[in-house]
C-alpha cells in the first residue's frame, strides 16, 4: 500500500525557555506537516538548539505578548503550504487527531477557511474532564492567509477574515505542561498580570477594543467572561466561578488532582487577576487615567505598543 501523503500545512509554534516540552511538540507534529518554524523570544535554554536538531527553522524576535509576536509570524514568515496551523510548545496532537486531519483536509469545500480543534487538559497527568475544561474548542488550523490574531494582551485567539470553520471530534490535540507546580504558578502569575493590563486598558479608554467574533461559541464565551463575569464585584465573582466550575459543572469529579487544578486555576488565578485590577484601579483613583501606562511601566516592566492605545 502506498504511503498516504502529508497534508500541506505549515506549523508555526512560539517558544521561550521550552526545553522541556519542544521536542515532544515537533516529534508529534512531523507525521502531520511538511514544514515547522518555531519563532523564539530569545530563550536562555536549550530550546532553539533541540528545535534546529528536529528539523525546524528557528526565528528570533523580542517578546511583547502572544497575539503580537504571533500576528508578527503570519506578516513575516512566507508560508506556501495550503493550510495553517498553530500549536503551544507544551501542545501536540493525538494520533487520532493527526489521521483525522490526513484524512479530511484535502476534502473540505473552499468554503471552509478554519478547521476548529477539540483541546484536552492534562495536569500532572490526569485528564482534567469537568469543571467547563473538556470539551473546549479552539480554531487552531486554517487556509494559509485567511486568519489574523485577536490583538488582546491575554486569552487571543484566532479569527477567519471571512468564510466558515468546521470542527473536528475525532482526536484531540493535549495540553500537558510537565513544569513544576512552581513553574506553573509563575506562568499563571504573569497571565494574571496580562489580564488585569487587558481589562483595566480597555475599561479606561486606553487599549483600542477588538470586535466581538462572529462566531457564536466564540461570542457567547466573549459574553460571559466580559460582561458577566466582568461587570461582577471583585473577589466574589471569583468565589461564584470556583463554585460554579467545582460543584455545579461536576470539577470534584476529577479526584485529588483535579481539586488542584480546579482551585488553582480557577480560584486562586482568578483571585490573583481581581488583586491585579484592584491594584491598578487604586492607583488610577489616586493618580489619574495618565499615570495607568507609567505605572504598567515601572511596576510590571510592561510597555503597551503605540499602535493598541487609543490617543
Amino acid at each position: 500500500m502506498e504511503p498516504v501523503a502529508k497534508p500541506s500545512i505549515t506549523a508555526i509554534i512560539l517558544t521561550f525557555n521550552e526545553e522541556l516540552h519542544i521536542a515532544r511538540c515537533i516529534e508529534r507534529l512531523w507525521p502531520l506537516v511538511e514544514r515547522i518554524v518555531v519563532v523564539d523570544s530569545f530563550s536562555t535554554d536549550r530550546t532553539v538548539e533541540i528545535a534546529r536538531d528536529l528539523g525546524a527553522e528557528v526565528l528570533q524576535r523580542p517578546f511583547v505578548n502572544q497575539a503580537d509576536q504571533f500576528q508578527w509570524a503570519l506578516d513575516t514568515v512566507t508560508v506556501t503550504s495550503a493550510w495553517t496551523i498553530r500549536l503551544d510548545a507544551d501542545e501536540y496532537c493525538e494520533p487520532e487527531l493527526i489521521a483525522t486531519l490526513h484524512a479530511r483536509l484535502s476534502q473540505l469545500p473552499d468554503t471552509v477557511q478554519g478547521v476548529v480543534l477539540r483541546r484536552k487538559m492534562i495536569f500532572r497527568g490526569r485528564w482534567i474532564r469537568h469543571g467547563t475544561y473538556y470539551p473546549v474548542y479552539l480554531l487552531r488550523v486554517w487556509r494559509t492567509g485567511s486568519a489574523y490574531v485577536e490583538q488582546r494582551w491575554m486569552d487571543e485567539h484566532i479569527r477567519l477574515h471571512n468564510g466558515d470553520s468546521v470542527t473536528i471530534t475525532d482526536g484531540d490535540f493535549v495540553d500537558e505542561n510537565l513544569g513544576t507546580i512552581g513553574d506553573w504558578t509563575a506562568k499563571h502569575n504573569n497571565y494574571a498580570t496580562r489580564h488585569m493590563v487587558d481589562f483595566v486598558g480597555r475599561s479606561i479608554g486606553v487599549i483600542a477594543a477588538e470586535p466581538r467574533p462572529t462566531e457564536r461559541r466564540a461570542r457567547w464565551k466573549r459574553v460571559l467572561r466580559e460582561d458577566v463575569f466582568g461587570g461582577a464585584p471583585l473577589y466574589l465573582r471569583s468565589v461564584l466561578y470556583f463554585i460554579y466550575r467545582y460543584v455545579f459543572r461536576l470539577g470534584f469529579l476529577d479526584g485529588r488532582t483535579g481539586f488542584v487544578w480546579h482551585f488553582m486555576h480557577g480560584f486562586w488565578l482568578f483571585m490573583l487577576i481581581d488583586a491585579k485590577i484592584d491594584e491598578a484601579q487604586r492607583q488610577i483613583a489616586q493618580h489619574g487615567r495618565d499615570s495607568f501606562l507609567p505605572w504598567l511601566k515601572d511596576r510590571y516592566n510592561m510597555v503597551i505598543s503605540d499602535d493598541r492605545l487609543i490617543r
